[in-house]
């Protein structure tokens, strides 16, 4: 008994896929989504437009949405002969750095204990560990100032990163990171003759580089946009953040919201180029060890 086995040819147009039609479902989401990205948008929108506006167009009703009588760009230098704003940058860059660097470091550190070393109870001091993030920052601000007043730091950098040099939430992150590595790599480690230190920067934390960027990035944006630390810890302008340079000027003499505005926006501008082009990094940190 035979079977008939020819294939028939296909022609092109059977070859090529069929792009379905766009549904209204999805150009409705599209919608939605770009409506909601105006609106995120047009706060800074109107801060680098209205950083350059006059009195007159920043008071007028109803509000200017562009400089209708004129581009001010003297409005970023009147904001720089009232303030310090080269200190005040400089001290939240070394505020900032310092912040990361040791969150980073000690996040990585505990987040390595709690998963490759045998420590006895290791689950209930991580919950122990977690617990310390519940504990509002408000309620212990009184003993660090006191600590920091005592040791002489008023006014210096260490004064400013000290309290925040080890955090929670760092080492949550990290932990669940390396939960995703197999013990096999740490026992092929070993034999090769690599101790804890050379384990953990020599392998461990160059293949965890997404969730440390995501770690880097949310402890850089929360200390750049500090401000109530900083205004107790500090007194000399030269040595203040530049958030607190904001206020100042807010309650100078020559207060304009134009140049309130400039000084606004020139705080914004790093944070905004750090979660421009540090988004992809946030997303695939958060993300690392959630699907093994």
């Amino acid at each position: 008994m035979s079977t008939d086995t020819t294939v028939k040819p296909t022609t092109a147009t059977e070859s090529k896929p069929t792009r379905s039609p766009r549904k209204p479902g999805n150009i409705g989401t599209y919608l939605i989504l770009g409506v909601l990205f105006l609106i995120v948008l047009f706060p800074v929108y109107y801060g680098l437009v209205g950083s350059l506006m006059g009195e007159r167009d920043t008071n007028s009703f109803p509000p200017a949405l562009y400089p209708k009588s004129g581009v001010h760009p003297e409005n970023y230098s009147k904001a720089l002969d009232i303030i310090p704003l080269g200190n005040q940058y400089l001290t939240s860059v070394l505020q900032t750095l310092g912040i990361t660097i040791g969150q980073m470091i000690t996040s990585a550190l505990a987040a390595y204990a709690f998963v490759f070393l045998n420590l006895k109870w290791r689950g209930f001091w991580f919950a122990v560990f977690l617990a310390t993030m519940m504990i509002p920052f408000e309620s212990i601000i009184i003993p660090n100032y006191l600590l920091i007043s005592q040791w002489g730091l008023k006014d210096t950098i260490a004064g400013l990163t000290l309290p925040f040099l080890a955090t929670g939430f760092g080492t949550f992150l990290l932990r669940q990171s390396f939960l995703s590595f197999p013990m096999e790599l740490r026992d092929a480690a070993r034999v090769d003759g690599a101790g804890h230190f050379r384990f953990l920067f020599s392998i461990l934390m160059p293949l965890s580089r997404p969730s440390l960027a995501a770690l880097g990035i949310w402890s850089a944006l929360s200390a750049w946009n500090m401000y109530f630390w900083p205004l107790l810890a500090t007194e000399d302008p030269k040595h203040q953040t530049i958030q607190i340079g904001i206020s100042q000027l807010q309650s100078s003499d020559s207060d304009s919201p134009g140049m309130v505005l400039a000084g606004v926006m020139l705080a914004l501008f790093p944070t905004l180029l750090l979660v421009i082009f540090g988004q992809r990094f946030i997303v695939r940190g958060l993300t690392t060890g959630a699907v093994k």
